[in-house]
């Protein structure tokens, strides 16, 4: 090999040092070749400011809400349909690839990324915005972003979101949130609950004064179907925040540590089924957590190797982790299961017992759905539906009542019309 080298150097084996001379001028021109192409992307990097925002962040939904806002908008000629943001309305929003646009008396770069890639929970493809401007002072992209949020301000307490969690906060399209007058409760349950929420959204100074976190836990308990889920919505749009949901069954500490980092202040953290964590749970009870359909077996009795341990989820709740102006809401079907520590004020500071519908919540929701009928039409409906134990069960009974009083109404509408037909046809 030194020989051969030797020789090459030399000039004393032609071949050999021909080729030598075709591999560096090769490897050169490959590398010129690509010069112009690395000075501009490096003078662009030095002249430049660039901000990008992933669909798992919550300001990526916040960004599409400042668009919808601009004028701009409309001098955009590809664009896509949106029926995500404003459920009133299909939105029009630019379509993927790259944009321009003046903010401000500057031209700015948009570029709209959608990856083929698909979520497996929300089954939506991975997106993400990348804002590009000319420049290097960085307080005028930060004007850029306070603008956006402003704009998010300005429409909270009129629009309400879900987010599940999936590597990422994932924004649920099509979310529908429930208006709290469709939620009824016992007797001044729901006027006690907003009251205690309401103080507490008023007192953030008096927190901070007193040195407190400033956050609230909420436990709702009692059977299935009972409304928990439902009341949690209510509250979310009542109050214009979004909600951040978590099934712990699907989370390990860190992951839990994570993802509550992320949650911006303003919202409602949701823990779904608050009694599914490791620890106090077999195979079995996990895979029902989990909403799994398992055959039994031998592993019933296997310790759960995933989830979140209760003190994970205190310290989520109260530790280092806590985030400041969220709305700690917790589920449970089995409250007997909660921990103790759980329990104490700091971390469940407000309790509320949703259990079988009375008598008194089914006449108010029969009144919703038919306000023209009389309270001895309720009283009687009531009576007869005693096997509707829960609201849902009840509120499914109406569902039909009002199908089938449609269908009645449209029958005889149709026997009308054909009695005016055949008279009209007789020359009466």
């Amino acid at each position: 090999m030194l020989e051969l080298l030797r020789s090459m150097l030399t000039g004393q084996n032609q071949f050999a040092t021909g080729g030598l001379l075709l591999m560096i001028i090769g490897g050169l021109s490959v590398y010129l070749r690509a010069v112009p192409e690395k000075l501009w992307h490096w003078f662009v990097d030095q002249t430049t400011m660039m901000i990008t925002v992933k669909d798992d962040d919550a300001a990526f939904v916040w960004v599409k809400e400042w668009f919808l806002e601009q004028k701009f908008l409309r001098r955009i000629r590809r664009v896509d349909l949106d029926t995500t943001l404003r459920n009133e309305r299909i939105a029009l929003i630019p379509a993927p690839g790259v944009h321009w646009f003046w903010y401000s008396g500057r031209p700015f770069q948009v570029w709209f990324s959608r990856s083929e890639n698909i979520r497996e929970r929300t089954a939506r493809r991975v997106e993400s915005l990348t804002f590009r401007t000319a420049g290097r002072n960085r307080d005028f992209l930060q004007r850029f972003v306070d603008d956006v949020v402003r704009c998010h301000t300005k429409r909270q307490g009129v629009q309400s979101y879900l987010y599940i969690y999936e590597d990422g906060w994932d924004h649920v399209e099509g979310y529908a949130p429930r208006f709290l007058e469709s939620v009824v409760l016992d007797s001044g349950d729901k006027e006690d609950l907003l009251r205690d929420i309401t103080r507490f959204r008023k007192s953030k100074q008096r927190y901070e004064r007193l040195g407190i976190p400033y956050h609230r836990g909420y436990l709702l308990y009692g059977p299935p179907g009972t409304g928990k889920t439902s009341l949690v919505s209510a509250l979310a749009a009542h109050y214009g925040l979004s909600i951040y949901s978590l099934n712990l069954a699907d989370f390990m500490d860190r992951t839990l540590m994570n993802a509550v980092n992320q949650v911006p202040a303003n919202s409602i953290l949701l823990f779904e089924d608050i009694d599914c964590m490791r620890g106090s749970q077999s195979r079995g009870e996990a895979d029902a957590c989990s909403g799994r359909n398992e055959r039994a077996s031998t592993s019933t009795k296997e310790p759960l190797l995933n989830g979140v341990t209760l003190t994970g989820l205190l310290n989520v709740l109260d530790g280092f982790y806590a985030p400041n102006g969220v709305l700690f809401v917790m589920t449970t079907n089995h409250v007997q299961k909660l921990d103790e520590a759980l329990l104490r004020p700091g971390r469940i500071d407000y309790k509320l017992y949703l259990g079988k519908a009375t008598d008194r919540q089914k006449i108010e929701l029969y009144r919703r759905f038919f306000p023209q009928r009389s309270e001895l039409e309720a009283h009687a409906f009531v009576d007869g539906s005693r096997s509707a134990e829960t609201m849902a069960e009840f509120q499914e009974l109406l569902l039909v009542l009002e199908h089938e009083r449609g269908r009645q109404i449209v029958g005889t509408a149709r026997k009308m019309y054909d009695c005016e037909s055949e008279i009209t046809n007789c020359g009466v």
